[in-house]
């Protein structure tokens, strides 16, 4: 219990600064360090990173950095799209879950490096007219970002933080309280989907909740004296070696893929 809530506590600050990152570090704490199977563990993950992101955008809505019809759209297609996964992942082990969970993580390094490279927009408010183009490109990545959620339990910020960021042209504040808002909605869904197909500890999985919540508090003062490259940097080398942990750990499964 007193492991589980300092892990849920860091999980809390990654949410708070970077908009995203909770689900793939949630994940393997619950399996490999509390030593939950892969289905219950990406199940209460999206419990403990949705009620932390929902309490992270009230704290950003507050700030008037949160942009509901970007999210109400991309959420609702992400919702959609989770929905359906989520069904469809009962049929896929949880060993061959945490293999593509791994390749995930690659991937969100792989972009984490490339935006510390990139100019991003000020830090001010504006509103971002929603072109037609606009609304099919935020429409087609929340389909994208409900799949892997509803596969493989992962939210989606560092996907949609940077979608939010160089399609909709938002300040980088508010992309991270947009980003938020969508994963609470997502992972929600992704929850209720799981609810009933895993057994669940409750006790533990609420503890870690509020303790994340706290960190996300802390995550989100924390984001305004870090700069924000240097954090995805660190935070991209950190993923890249627990993708390569857990893809050793599901090495018999990549075997036999391949044979």
């Amino acid at each position: 219990m007193l492991l589980g809530s300092l892990l849920g506590f860091l999980i809390g600050i990654a949410l708070g600064m970077l908009g995203g990152g909770g689900s793939i570090l949630t994940v393997p704490v619950f399996v490999y360090v509390l030593h939950f199977e892969p289905k219950q563990a990406i199940g209460m993950s999206l419990f403990v990173v949705g009620v932390t992101s929902l309490a992270g955008a009230a704290n950003y809505y507050r700030r008037q950095n949160v942009d509901f019809r970007i999210a109400l759209l991309f959420g609702g297609a992400a919702m959609f799209a989770t929905f359906i996964a989520s069904h469809l992942a009962s049929y896929i082990s949880g060993a061959i879950q945490l293999f593509v969970f791994a390749l995930v993580m690659l991937v969100a390094a792989t972009l984490m490096f490339i935006r510390t490279g990139r100019r991003m927009p000020p830090l001010d408010h504006h509103t971002v007219p929603l072109t037609r183009r606009r609304m099919l490109l935020f429409a087609s990545k929340g389909l994208g970002v409900g799949t892997l959620t509803g596969l493989v339990g992962v939210g989606g910020g560092f996907l949609i933080v940077p979608a939010l960021v160089l399609i909709g042209n938002l300040p980088m504040k508010r992309a991270v309280g947009t980003s938020l808002l969508i994963i609470a909605m997502n992972a929600g869904v992704g929850f209720l989907a799981y609810y009933g197909k895993i057994e669940i500890a409750w006790p533990l999985m609420l503890l870690i909740t509020a303790v994340a919540i706290g960190g996300m508090l802390l995550g989100t003062k924390l984001a305004r004296r870090v700069p924000a490259a240097v954090l995805r940097r660190a935070f991209a080398i950190f993923l890249v070696c627990m993708a390569f942990f857990i893809l050793y750990e599901s090495r018999a499964v990549i075997l036999e893929m391949v044979q």
